[in-house]
C-alpha cells in the first residue's frame, strides 16, 4: 500500500439539522420532493424521502448527510441559507473514504 493510502483526510458532508424544518419550508413553497430533487441534483426522489422520513422501517437506515454541493442547491432553490437547513460534518469513516477514492 503506497504512502498516500495510508494518509485520512476525512470528507466533508452537511448533515441534515431538522427534518421537520425541510418538511414545513416545502410545503408552504409548494416544492415536491421530485422538484427539490432535481434541483439538488439527484436522479430520483427516494433519497431525499430517506433523509426526510424520521421513522425508517427496520433494517433500513436513514442517511448520514448530503454532500455539500447538493446541500447548497436545495437551500438555494428554497430560498435560505444552508446554515438554516444542514450543519457541516467531517466523516470518519476511513473504509468509506477509502472505497470512494478507489472509485474516482
Amino acid at each position: 500500500m503506497r504512502r498516500s493510502d495510508q494518509t485520512k483526510i476525512p470528507e466533508l458532508y452537511m448533515k441534515l439539522r431538522d427534518p421537520e424544518k425541510l418538511k414545513r419550508l416545502m410545503d408552504i413553497q409548494g416544492v415536491s420532493q421530485r422538484e427539490l430533487s432535481i434541483a439538488a441534483g439527484w436522479r430520483s426522489h427516494t433519497y431525499l424521502a430517506r433523509l426526510l422520513n424520521e421513522n425508517p422501517k427496520p433494517g433500513e437506515r436513514r442517511p448520514t448527510g448530503v454532500k455539500t454541493k447538493p446541500a447548497a442547491r436545495i437551500a438555494r432553490h428554497l430560498g435560505v441559507g444552508i446554515d438554516d437547513l444542514f450543519v457541516t460534518r467531517l466523516s470518519t469513516d476511513t473504509a468509506q473514504i477509502v472505497k470512494r477514492r478507489r472509485a474516482a
